[in-house]
């Protein structure tokens, strides 16, 4: 994992859902190469880095999604066009995609969407059609469901989106449709309620990434240790995404 700290221009940061922003940031971004990747951006005024997931990220671009939920986010939805962040970058052991697999499901829940995006490109890229859920509690939540079926995706077909209320998409959880689809493998990012669903009703390996509040965000101060089959690892580095069959529930 090669950490790099970056200066990043904002070229771009616009609401896109109920108290959901999308960032664009221009600068570089050799040091991402997994999608499930973070970055930690400094913020002024606050002592602890703030962790993003990257949704996506190109040559010279990066694209993060993130929801106002305190300070630091607040702060966030406050920077304008022009404004200079200054970014660790490149951090997280992020998906390793398995190219043997022929259908992979993606499922994403709230702010653990983002990095589905990435991931469902890279799959493409290879001539993989995944099948995705986003889930969601109700319709004024919802964000890049056009982005997604941009990249082909169809919706009831290979893109599939739920709200808890049904106030759009199939009203109920990403499990409930996650019961009647046919997969060989399984990626998912979420909050650990969906995670403990999935694992209840997964029928194959998957790739489950964590979220945990952070300290450093790269591994040295142990503050997002956690107990594995394997001995203890640090979700910061050796995480946010494990395999299945490493995880202690």
């Amino acid at each position: 994992m090669v950490i790099k700290q970056i200066n990043y221009k904002i070229t771009e940061n616009r609401k896109i859902a109920e108290k959901t922003y999308e960032m664009v940031l221009e600068g570089d971004t050799s040091a991402i190469t997994r999608p499930g990747q973070f970055v930690n951006f400094k913020l002024d005024g606050l002592f602890l880095r703030r962790p993003i997931s990257v949704c996506s990220f190109k040559d010279n671009e990066l694209t993060v999604i993130y929801k106002v939920v305190g300070q630091g986010t607040e702060h966030m939805s406050n920077m304008k066009h022009g404004d200079i962040i200054d970014t660790l970058t490149g951090l997280g052991n992020g998906y390793t995609v398995k190219k043997d697999s022929k259908k992979p499901l993606l499922i994403g829940g709230g702010v653990g969407i983002p990095p589905m995006y990435q991931l469902a490109k890279e799959h493409i890229s290879l001539g993989i059609t995944p099948k995705v859920i986003l889930g969601f509690n109700k319709k004024d939540e919802v964000f890049y469901k056009e982005e997604f079926e941009n990249l082909g995706l169809k919706i009831g077909e290979s893109l599939f989106i739920t709200t808890a209320d049904g106030s759009l998409g199939i009203k109920g959880f990403v499990t409930d449709v996650m019961k009647g689809l046919d997969y060989d493998y399984f990626y998912t990012c979420g909050p650990m309620a969906m995670f403990k669903s999935i694992e209840v009703i997964a029928k194959t390996s998957g790739q489950y990434s964590f979220e945990e509040r952070m300290g450093c965000g790269f591994g040295a101060c142990m503050g997002c240790s956690c107990k594995t089959k394997y001995g203890y690892k640090r979700i910061c580095k050796d995480g946010p995404v494990l395999e299945r069959e490493e995880i202690i529930w």
